[in-house]
């Protein structure tokens, strides 16, 4: 049985489906680069473990770069 919280599983599959018997854990997924850890509630079963690990990062190239366009046009 898994119903553990104390010990933390590190998971390299993100393919793997949650089952029933894992509601209760704490599990740290891989995400390309590090782990994420979660812990795994009723709503997660039947789902994708790498569904809750992001492997995208948000960008900010776009939020700086509308403020700069901004400032220049107030500018002149």
């Amino acid at each position: 049985m898994l119903k553990s919280t104390k010990i933390s599983r590190k998971v390299w599959s993100r393919r793997s489906c949650i089952l029933p018997q894992f509601v209760g854990c704490v599990t740290q997924i891989h995400n390309g680069r590090f782990f994420v850890r979660f812990k795994i509630t009723e709503e997660m079963v039947g789902h994708k473990l790498g569904e809750f690990a992001s492997t995208r990062k948000t960008s900010s190239v776009r939020k700086n770069s509308l403020t700069k366009r901004l400032t220049k046009t107030k500018k002149a």
